[in-house]
């Protein structure tokens, strides 16, 4: 089994922040950033990664019995790496505190576990359209190590290979329609129009998928805030057990739509 925190039988030493990490982005409609701090979700980040290091699996809501391997945290300090996991403290209509949780892109080929938030695209519709041209892609592929270099035929199959994977891209894009607290939507596409191609999985970060819910659902979020578990990323931009904003490169183009008529 995994050691519960990279320096086993000693207590977690977490940063101390101030809850006013801000995740947001510009909105083209009014013109203004929107923003979110993070608030109560500092705490409530530390209190997942606890429960994360004590049943060591992120089917939390699951009796131990009936856990799925696929759950485990062991991936998370292997080779791999860690993932970014984040929280959304909210009220609903009667004032109630509500936390949605989420982890970013799928957790080891699941886009789904109970007690997360799932994707912003149905899993369903995405791989329905993905898996054929994702087959083609990979015959191209096979195709194009048989052939000689800087042949003909294999300028013709990189190029309807590249080809396939724009369309491809181009049409995920279009599934992603998120929901801002307005009530409107946009997908991917509309949203990055000037600002070219969406880097690859945009809107599958947790504070899309958070946002995205609560909108969706009548929540008012309070606060917003993420933190990597497990082993430190190859960069060393993500350590494990600190607390992160949004990140910049896919949120932020996103989060100033997605924020537009949180009060």
């Amino acid at each position: 089994m995994p050691p519960q925190s990279p320096f086993p039988g000693k207590q977690q030493q977490l940063p101390v922040t101030t809850g006013l990490l801000s995740s947001g982005g510009w909105c083209r409609q009014c013109r203004r950033d929107h923003s979110l701090t993070s608030g109560a979700a500092e705490q409530a980040c530390q209190d997942l990664m606890a429960q994360l290091d004590r049943h060591q699996r992120i089917d939390l809501q699951v009796a131990s019995d009936l856990a799925d391997p696929r759950c485990s945290t062991a991936a998370l300090f292997a080779e791999a790496g860690g993932k970014m996991f984040g929280v959304l403290t909210c009220r609903d209509a009667g004032g109630n505190l509500v936390v949605l949780r989420a982890f970013s892109g799928q957790y080891n080929g699941l886009w789904q576990v109970p007690g997360w938030v799932g994707p912003v695209c149905d899993p369903v519709i995405f791989q329905r359209l993905t898996a054929p041209v994702e087959a083609r892609i990979k015959v191209l592929g096979q195709q194009l190590a048989c052939l000689p270099d800087h042949s003909r035929q294999r300028l013709l199959l990189r190029r309807q290979r590249r080809n396939l994977s724009r369309h491809l891209m181009g049409a995920i894009h279009d599934l992603y329609h998120l929901v801002n607290f307005r009530g409107e939507q946009a997908s991917l596409s509309e949203i990055f129009s000037d600002r070219g191609m969406p880097p690859a999985g945009t809107g599958d970060c947790c504070a899309p998928k958070l946002l995205h819910h609560a909108a969706r659902n009548g929540l008012q979020p309070e606060g917003l805030a993420e933190i990597y578990y497990g082993r430190p990323n190859t960069s060393a931009t993500r350590q494990h057990g600190h607390l992160y904003a949004a990140c910049d490169e896919k949120c932020r183009p996103i989060l100033g739509f997605m924020l537009c008529g949180l009060s």
